[in-house]
């Protein structure tokens, strides 16, 4: 007599012996040595640059971006007493004819064509060379049209704002001289220690109460809805690294009013933006406000 064994086990040792041998012909993975490189980072974006461009039509100092497009650009026509500041992402506004350009706490205003720069984009403001562009190009510099301001942006490397202001001087100095014009004499306002104050005049102003201020070197004519016609108060001016601080008396009250660069400051109730904010003390009470060149 034969004896048969169960067949049950008998299958479940074959299933075991298959699973095995799957198991063992499975490929595995090659471990991780220390000597491997990690993945590959993304490239790094280059910075924006300062760059001097020189050539027959005159010199530009342009903030180039990674992208390509200048941010800003400031030209000097060979020959002229001009400077042309762009700002190609600007747009043009039919009733916005001053673009203001500031640097280092000081600000000039030029004018601007409201149809828009055609040939190099966005909008372009124009006038004479200051005398203050050296100072206007050694600390970051914004530019301001109506509501909508560039910057601030990077100072440029002195050594390229001390090329680009001596070409824009020599333009000057080569330019045609302008017709003569009789000389008047200079405003009270402009003299200050026997010496002329030269500086931009000013208009600033400010809500929550309303007040209004024009500043013409030293004088400061201070208005508000009681008194519209303004009040002017002769002031002692200090300039100072980002503005300057007119400090003098009214209705025998100390008035001192202090500017300081801040491209964009708001008036809380427009959409105007301003390159300089301002801080007044008036009648013991300390007020705020933004101003312009005018």
């Amino acid at each position: 007599m034969k004896l048969r064994l169960p067949a049950l086990p008998l299958a479940a040792a074959a299933l075991a012996l298959v699973a095995c041998g799957s198991r063992e012909q499975a490929p595995a993975e090659p471990p991780a040595t220390a000597n491997e490189a990690p993945p590959a980072a993304p490239p790094a974006t280059p910075a924006s640059r300062w760059d001097l461009q020189s050539s027959g039509e005159g010199v530009a100092l342009a903030l180039l971006t990674a992208s390509g497009p200048a941010a800003i650009r400031l030209f000097c026509p060979a020959g002229q007493d001009r400077l042309l500041v762009n700002v190609p992402a600007f747009r043009p506004v039919g009733s916005e004819e001053r673009l203001s350009f500031g640097g280092g706490g000081e600000v000039v205003a030029l004018v601007a064509d409201t149809s828009g720069d055609r040939r190099r984009g966005g909008v372009s403001g124009t006038g004479a060379v200051p005398d203050e562009l050296g100072r206007l190009v050694a600390g970051p510099i914004s530019a301001s049209y109506g509501a909508q301001t560039s910057g601030p942006h990077p100072a440029p490397p002195p050594q390229l704002a001390r090329a680009f202001v001596a070409a824009c001087n020599e333009g000057a100095a080569a330019a045609p001289a302008p017709a003569p014009r009789p000389t008047a004499a200079a405003s009270p306002c402009l003299i200050q220690d026997g010496a002329r104050l030269r500086m931009t005049p000013l208009r600033a102003l400010g809500t929550e109460p309303f007040w209004n201020a024009r500043i013409e070197g030293r004088c400061v004519t201070y208005s508000h809805p009681e008194d519209q016609a303004g009040t002017r108060v002769w002031t002692r001016y200090t300039p100072g690294p980002a503005g300057g601080i007119w400090a003098g008396a009214l209705g025998g009250r100390r008035f001192e009013l202090r500017t300081r660069a801040e491209p964009g400051c708001s008036d809380g109730m427009s959409d105007e933006r301003y390159p300089l904010a301002v801080d007044l003390l008036v009648d013991g009470e300390q007020r705020r406000g933004c101003a312009e060149p005018l």
